[in-house]
């Protein structure tokens, strides 16, 4: 009877365990294109990724670098004050979009040049993403604004 009682627990415990390994594994299937990475420019000039990674970078809108070019295709760099990617965009800016304004992009890093498929401008007057903040706080360049 004992016997019987233990076989049936330890069958119950390989089924658990089981399943678990098969959701877990499920879950990374899933999530595999779905996770994109955050990056400042100084990470990627230091070690470039892969042309076939999708990753986020953020910074700041370097100043006199937005150029539009013909139809929707936008050119600009983002920095983080210790590193410049130029950024090539095809699509329409969101509103808040500007030099010396926050950003993150999602694309990948082709041949030096970051090919953005979305870009996200902070989306108020005073928010910017808090990767960005960390990354500018690294490279010495962020300044806390007034809270008045």
């Amino acid at each position: 009877m004992k016997s019987l009682k233990k076989q049936r627990r330890i069958q119950v415990v390989l089924v658990a365990v089981v399943a678990l390994i098969l959701s877990t594994a499920m879950i990374g299937y899933a999530m595999r294109d779905g996770i994109n990475f955050f990056r400042a420019p100084s990470q990627v000039i230091a070690e470039p990724p892969a042309p076939s990674e999708v990753f986020r970078i953020g910074g700041l809108v370097e100043e006199g670098s937005l150029v539009r070019g013909e139809g929707e295709t936008i050119r600009f760099s983002v920095t983080d004050g210790g590193a410049t990617v130029p950024v090539v965009y095809t699509g329409v800016l969101p509103d808040l979009f500007g030099e010396n304004e926050g950003m993150v992009g999602t694309g990948r890093y082709v041949n030096g040049v970051f090919e953005a498929s979305e870009i996200l401008a902070k989306h108020d007057e005073t928010y910017m993403p808090t990767e960005v903040i960390d990354a500018l706080k690294e490279q010495g360049v962020y300044v806390e604004p007034d809270a008045s």
